[in-house]
């Protein structure tokens, strides 16, 4: 069953609880930030939003000045919102709108008891809810749109709370993961009623998802992925009796999806050595070894101008990668080499791709590097007043 929520008077009831931690709205001083756009101004290029430990600050212009800074949470995540302005700010209390453009942060939350994952796809933006299983499913265009008051959502209830996903493709069909406090077991589709259609339970361990071209979506399982395309759901072995898949990296014009890969369930930290690779059109998974002494985490992927993927080495270098082989191409330097978090939330190098320009944090100079990947250079290196953890772009 379909249940449209009007979260009005519902997100002004969490901001008020949420204030208590964040000020939501005003940024905080700046040394040397620029006055903010008067709201209506069209966005001057992308924003960068860049997460550090108690608030989040807004990046705009050519060169990328602080154009405000907001308190918030020690921890929070960042996602893009899909609609071009908004970046979904998750804290303890839901999904909170920061207006990228004006920049704001914004009174509007989305109430959760555990913020979950956020998804854009086909003019939707969906969110997860880990506490509840429930999906929220915006009109990204009327997200794009909000003065004051979040728009109408459609909100379909869990079944069992989990760390989940959902993704609704264009004609109204979602997918959502399975799973309990036990486990998490595979996922189901529904139809644009929200009728049960079809589900798979031979993905243990399913996390994340990835939409490539003509709507193949991969989910990660801890011994490979499922493919769901033109209704049908098919599962990849991975070659290894553990070859846990978590992230998928995908094109919407590519059918080939780089996926993070782990072989050692025994291995301790956050590397990862291995990456897979998937042909949606084939049928494929193949696991390749990235070179001796490049390693990355789930933050260090993202794809390209050209569907290439880039990855952020524990080398310190960017290197390009071709989907269909997972041969390195080209490698540019661009920050030190770095170890591992201790802890999967702690600041690390991550990459973040808008257009033909990779975003790269360095948290050890407090940094943002920006690299031009059609000519694969250095085109701003951006000193920040904080230690930069997750960031998103948006515009």
């Amino acid at each position: 069953m379909k249940k449209t929520l009007q979260f009005g008077a519902l997100a002004g009831a969490a901001a008020l609880v949420l204030a208590g931690c964040a000020s939501a709205g005003a940024p905080a001083s700046a040394p040397g930030a620029s006055e903010p756009p008067q709201s209506g101004t069209p966005a001057d290029g992308p924003r960068v939003a860049v997460a550090y430990e108690g608030g989040v600050l807004v990046l705009g212009g050519e060169d990328y000045d602080n154009l405000g800074e907001f308190a918030s949470e020690d921890f929070i995540r960042l996602n893009a919102a899909g609609d071009g302005r908004h970046v979904m700010v998750t804290t303890s209390k839901g999904f909170q709108l920061l207006d990228a453009q004006e920049p704001e942060l914004t009174d509007l939350v989305v109430p959760a008891a555990a913020a979950g994952h956020v998804v854009s796809h086909a003019g939707t933006t969906v969110l997860y809810d880990d506490a509840t299983s429930d999906t929220t499913i915006f009109d990204s265009a009327a997200l794009a749109e909000t003065d004051g008051e979040l728009p109408e959502a459609e909100v379909i209830p869990g079944v069992t709370a989990h760390h989940g996903v959902s993704v609704e493709l264009e004609d109204g069909t979602l997918l959502t993961t399975v799973g309990d406090e036990s486990g998490r077991t595979g996922i189901r589709v529904l139809d644009a009623d929200r009728n049960d259609v079809a589900s798979n339970d031979e993905c243990p361990g399913v996390h994340g998802e990835g939409t490539a071209k003509d709507e193949a979506v991969v989910f990660g399982c801890e011994n490979g992925a499922l493919v769901v395309k033109d209704g049908e759901i098919t599962k990849l072995t991975s070659p290894d009796e553990y070859g846990r898949i978590g992230n998928a990296y995908v094109s919407d014009d590519s059918p080939l999806v780089v996926m993070d890969y782990k072989d050692d369930p025994d291995a301790e930290g956050y590397l990862l050595r291995n990456i897979a690779l998937v042909d949606t059109a084939a049928g494929t998974l193949e696991k390749i070894a990235l070179p001796d002494g490049v390693e990355y985490t789930y933050r260090g992927v993202g794809r390209g101008p050209d569907d290439e993927a880039v990855l952020i080495g524990t080398d310190g270098n960017l290197h390009t990668i071709d989907p269909a082989t997972g041969e390195i191409t080209a490698s540019l330097p661009v920050v030190d080499p770095w170890e591992g978090p201790a802890e999967w939330q702690d600041p690390h190098p991550s990459v973040k791709v808008a257009g033909s320009l990779a975003y790269v944090t360095d948290p050890a100079d407090s940094e943002l590097v920006v690299i031009d990947l059609e000519t694969d250079e250095i085109v701003h290196t951006v000193a920040l007043d904080h230690i930069p953890n997750e960031i998103a772009v948006v515009g």
